[in-house]
């Protein structure tokens, strides 16, 4: 095969998958009729016996993007036979990426426990009784040297923000811890975090985060920011100071939310989403399964991203690290086949965001993380700490791109307002969706 065509099949695979899928109109048969089936496997059955053999996610896979998702799509396309799910989240992953290129991330905490939200996952809640202990967090002197020296070796990304390792670093939204993400090789992002609830009666502090958002811009690097909640103004004052990215988890479903965290409603976690949309700032997003919620919650977690009026930049995917002194210490650790269910599904439903394999992939090996990989995750943490958790270490993760292929993905300075497409951003920014909260 020449090296052109070669090419042209790496970065645009073959578009049809009704003509590549099926070999015929018969209806797949998923077991004999003596056999009997689970109520899940025979849904599916049934579901593709409907579709003339194809499966919801074999259907999906063709379609445009979308905001206006229904739950029970979504849900179909979760339920869809394993192997379809993974082969077809790695179809929209190439029609949208480039499939070896992944993102990396080393996480560096500057702000540690003592948080006042009681998220039960998070073993820096003041809630509970844990080993991490409050910490004070480091001076802008540090924070900027920390700047200085991730960008000299060979940084992508850095940022300083709320949250434990369960939700990757990028923000379990309730526990404000501030961290440091850097990606590797590119030297251009850097993003700043405090350990608050939100910005009130912290004038002072947000003027400096302001200047330190700047600074490091003009340092040529992206910044991006976690720091609790945000009002329209508090918005418009970082995107002018020249932020690119907020991050803001949502954790799980609506549904399943009072659960796991009674601190912070889900309509504050979507207000502060959406003010920092409004004001052109691209948004990070995504939860953590593994927290004893159902299938339903997943779904319902991934219906309400995708019903943004704009899809997250990126949406994490946290698999629960259970730490002793948290309500949820007991709970089961999650399997690879839900990780890579969960990001089949995120990758086809947003096909243009950045899909985080995030907390939890400690537990996972070379080969299972391949899994993910090829179902659509492009970004990583690495270095041997999440925080307060463990990770993979750095040497472990640079054999697995020399086996697995993989590179280095180059930063992306055009995100939220900034994107070529600006006034098509804006006026989708602007249009409210069942998935958001109305504003006035």
């Amino acid at each position: 095969m020449s090296a052109p065509r070669a090419f042209r099949l790496l970065s645009h695979p073959l578009r049809s998958s009704r003509r590549l899928y099926t070999t015929s109109t018969t209806p797949l048969r998923f077991a004999s009729v003596d056999e009997k089936l689970s109520p899940t496997v025979a849904k599916v059955a049934a579901t593709v016996a409907a579709r003339g053999g194809l499966s919801p996610a074999a259907v999906h896979a063709e379609g445009p993007l979308r905001n206006d998702w229904l739950r029970e799509e979504i849900q179909g396309i979760y339920d869809s036979p394993l192997m379809d799910l993974l082969y077809f989240g790695a179809k929209v992953h190439r029609a949208n990426f480039n499939p070896l290129e992944v993102q990396q991330c080393t996480l560096l905490s500057i702000k540690t426990g003592g948080c006042s939200e009681d998220c039960k996952y998070c073993p820096q809640s003041s809630h509970h009784k844990t080993a991490v202990k409050a910490q004070k967090m480091l001076d802008s002197g540090e924070v900027m040297e920390a700047a200085r020296r991730a960008k000299e070796a060979g940084s992508t990304r850095c940022v300083l923000g709320e949250g434990d390792a369960n939700c990757g670093g990028r923000g379990c939204l309730s526990c404000f811890t501030v961290l440091a993400i850097v990606l590797i090789n590119y030297r251009r992002r850097f993003c700043m975090g405090a350990a608050w609830r939100d910005l009130a009666g912290r004038k002072s502090n947000f003027n400096k985060i302001l200047g330190y958002v700047t600074e490091i811009r003009g340092m040529g690097m992206e910044v991006c920011c976690t720091l609790g909640m945000l009002n329209e103004e508090q918005a418009k004052q970082l995107k002018t100071a020249g932020l690119t990215a907020y991050n803001h988890n949502l954790d799980t479903s609506r549904e399943f939310y009072p659960k796991v965290i009674t601190t912070r409603s889900y309509d504050e976690r979507l207000e502060t989403i959406s003010h920092a949309q409004h004001a052109g700032i691209s948004v990070c997003s995504g939860g953590i399964i593994g927290l004893g919620e159902k299938d339903e919650d997943r779904v319902g977690l991934l219906h309400t991203l995708s019903t943004l009026s704009v899809h997250p930049e990126s949406v994490p995917v946290n698999a629960l690290l259970a730490v002793d002194g948290t309500p949820l210490e007991k709970q089961e650790p999650v399997s690879i086949f839900e990780m890579v269910r969960m990001i089949a599904t995120a990758r086809i439903v947003m096909p243009r965001s950045m899909v985080r394999l995030s907390a939890g992939r400690v537990r996972f090996l070379q080969s299972e993380q391949a899994m993910c990989f090829l179902a659509g995750a492009n970004s990583i943490f690495t270095g041997d700490r999440l925080l307060t958790t463990p990770n993979n270490e750095i040497d472990d993760d640079r054999k697995m791109f020399e086996v697995l292929g993989l590179i280095p993905k180059p930063p992306n300075f055009e995100q939220g307002s900034d994107n070529p497409r600006q006034a098509e951003y804006v006026a989708a920014a602007n249009v409210k969706t069942d998935g958001e909260l109305a504003h006035a």
